[in-house]
C-alpha cells in the first residue's frame, strides 16, 4: 500500500516537471545520469528599481575610476639584532608585512601611513595592472602616522585627488579601498559616523574622521574617498572587533605631506609636560574647564627651562587661548622650534606670564 503510494506521488512529480505555468522560465537543459526529480526555475524577474540601479551603476563607476590608483605595500623588516651574539632562526627571519597606499602624482609619490613602513629595509609596491617596483621611503612623521614613498622611473600614472575633510557631513556614503587581509584592490562602502569637531586642525592630536566603511589588517594607508572621487581621509586603524574605521582627515595630509616629501620630516614644537584638564565646579555640581593643568615637567626640556611646574594651570600660548589639553597640544605642535613665546597661566591663585623658548618633538 505505502509503495503504490509512493509510487503515484513520483509519478505526480515527474508529470509536474515536465510541464510549463505561467510565468515561469523553461527547464533548464538535462543532467546527464540526473534523476526524475527538476527543480522549478525562479520566476521572471521584474521591472529594477531605476534610482537603486542607477546608484548600484554609479558606484561601481567610481570604484573602477579610482582602483588604478590604489596600490598594494609590502615591506620588509630587516633581521633584528639579537641582544647576545647568537640569534634564534625567529630573529634571523626577516619580517614581512603589507598595507595600502594611493598615488599623488604622475611621477611616482605615494601616500600611506608611518606605522606600515616604519622600520622597513625594502618596500615594494604592486600597482593596478600588476606591476611590482621597489619604492624609496622619502619621509615619515610618526606623530601623524603618514608617510610619502617614491617609485622612480615611472611618468603618467593615474592618481587621486585629496579633497576637503572639513566639507564631509555625518551620515555621508564614502568608500574604503585598499588590500584587507591581503585581498588586493578591494572596495568597501559605508558612512561618516564622526568627523572632527575642530576642522582644518592639522597637528598632533587632530581628530580621526569615524566610518562604517569595512577596514582591516591591509587597508592601513589606504583611500577614505568621497562620492565626488575626493580623499578625505588616509584609514589608519580600526576598532577592536573591526566595526569601526578611523582616518586621518585630508587636511592633516595636505599640511604635512608636501613637507615629508620635501624634507623627510616633521619638526613639531613641544614643551616637555604631561598636561590634564583643569576645571571649576559649576552651579549643581557642574563644572567648566579653565585651562590645562600641568602635571609633571620633564627635566631640562623646553618647560622646564622656562620655568613651568606641576600644578600651574596654562591658559593661554603665543596670545591662543587654550581651555583643554587638546588646545594646547594643537597650538604647541604647530610652533617653530626655538621660537620664544609667551605662556600665560595661573599658579597658586596668581596670574602670572612666562617666556619659553619651544623645543622639538622627538621623532617617536
Amino acid at each position: 500500500m505505502k509503495r503504490g503510494l509512493l509510487m503515484l506521488a513520483l509519478a505526480a512529480l515527474v508529470a509536474l516537471a515536465g510541464c510549463r505555468s505561467t510565468g515561469t522560465v523553461g527547464a533548464p537543459p538535462a543532467v546527464p545520469g540526473g534523476g526524475p526529480l527538476a527543480l522549478a526555475m525562479p520566476p521572471a524577474p521584474g521591472q529594477p528599481d531605476p534610482e537603486l540601479s542607477r546608484i548600484s551603476k554609479s558606484l561601481a563607476r567610481l570604484a573602477d575610476r579610482l582602483r588604478p590608483a590604489l596600490v598594494e605595500v609590502r615591506f620588509t623588516d630587516g633581521p633584528p639584532e639579537a641582544e647576545s651574539g647568537e640569534r634564534s632562526e625567529e630573529q634571523r627571519q626577516p619580517r614581512r608585512g603589507l598595507g595600502s597606499g594611493f598615488i599623488v602624482s604622475p611621477d611616482g609619490y605615494v601616500i600611506t601611513n608611518y606605522h606600515v613602513v616604519s622600520g622597513a629595509s625594502s618596500v615594494q609596491i604592486r600597482f593596478y595592472d600588476g606591476r611590482r617596483l621597489r619604492a624609496r621611503v622619502v619621509g615619515t612623521d610618526a606623530r601623524t602616522d603618514l608617510a610619502v614613498l617614491k617609485v622612480d622611473g615611472v611618468a603618467n600614472l593615474p592618481v587621486m585627488q585629496l579633497g576637503d575633510s572639513d566639507a564631509v557631513q555625518v551620515g555621508e556614503l564614502v568608500m574604503a579601498l585598499g588590500s584587507p587581509f591581503g585581498l588586493e584592490q578591494s572596495v568597501s562602502l559605508g558612512i561618516v559616523s564622526r568627523k572632527p569637531s575642530r576642522p582644518g586642525v592639522a597637528t598632533p592630536g587632530f581628530q580621526f574622521i569615524q566610518t562604517d566603511a569595512a577596514v582591516n589588517p591591509g587597508n592601513s594607508g589606504g583611500p577614505l574617498v568621497n562620492m565626488a572621487g575626493e580623499v578625505v581621509g588616509v584609514n589608519s586603524m580600526a576598532s577592536s572587533n573591526g566595526s569601526l574605521g578611523f582616518a586621518i582627515p585630508s587636511r592633516v595630509v595636505q599640511a604635512v605631506v608636501p613637507t615629508l616629501a620635501a624634507k623627510g620630516k616633521i619638526r613639531w614644537g613641544w614643551l616637555g609636560i604631561s598636561i590634564t584638564e583643569a576645571e571649576e565646579p559649576g552651579p549643581g555640581g557642574s563644572s567648566r574647564p579653565i585651562g590645562v593643568l600641568v602635571r609633571s615637567v620633564r627635566p631640562g626640556e623646553a618647560a622646564a627651562r622656562a620655568g613651568l611646574k606641576a600644578g600651574d594651570i596654562v591658559t593661554s600660548v603665543d596670545g591662543v587661548p587654550v581651555r583643554e589639553p587638546r588646545d594646547l597640544q594643537h597650538v604647541v605642535a604647530g610652533l617653530e622650534p626655538g621660537k620664544k613665546v609667551s605662556v600665560a597661566l595661573t599658579r597658586a591663585g596668581r596670574q602670572e606670564s612666562l617666556t619659553v623658548e619651544i623645543g622639538e618633538a622627538p621623532e617617536e
